[in-house]
């Protein structure tokens, strides 16, 4: 028997669903939640960005665009969560996959999955479902995954 994992991630929040027949109920085996990508911008950025002086005069200006805090943040909980799904990978928790994440978040992470991760991926879809309901979930999935 096959089991499918279904992993519905945003920005902010990642849940991991199991489905262990295909016609049985998605069940929750993990949460994770990333708080500090809430945040504004201002509550993240711990200083200014460098300055220097003007070489044509008395004036100063800032050097350089300091990284956007919450890409930076965003990037950090791909990793984290192409980090789970590589593990359970290696330890055979599941055969196939389904991915369904907000468009920029599933880009980022595709981007951090090994290529034999993405070859047990059957489906994707690019939506943020992760306030969403189980049954509300496996309704927008294709009829067999």
């Amino acid at each position: 028997m096959s089991q499918v994992w279904v992993v519905v991630a945003s920005s902010t929040r990642c849940r991991i669903f199991i489905q262990k027949a295909h016609n049985a109920p998605l069940v929750e085996i993990e949460d994770m939640v990333h708080p500090v990508a809430r945040l504004r911008p201002g509550q993240t950025r711990t200083d200014k960005p460098g300055r220097s002086l003007d070489g044509n005069g008395g004036g100063r200006h800032a050097v350089g665009r300091p990284p956007d805090a919450r890409v930076q943040e965003c990037q950090r909980f791909a990793k984290d969560v192409a980090s789970r799904i590589e593990s359970a990978r290696q330890k055979h928790q599941f055969d196939r996959l389904v991915v369904i994440a907000e468009p920029k978040f599933l880009g980022r992470l595709r981007q951090g999955l090994s290529s034999a991760t993405r070859s047990c991926v059957t489906a994707q879809l690019q939506k943020n479902l992760c306030m969403a309901d189980p049954q509300v979930i496996r309704e927008a999935l294709p009829y067999r995954i």
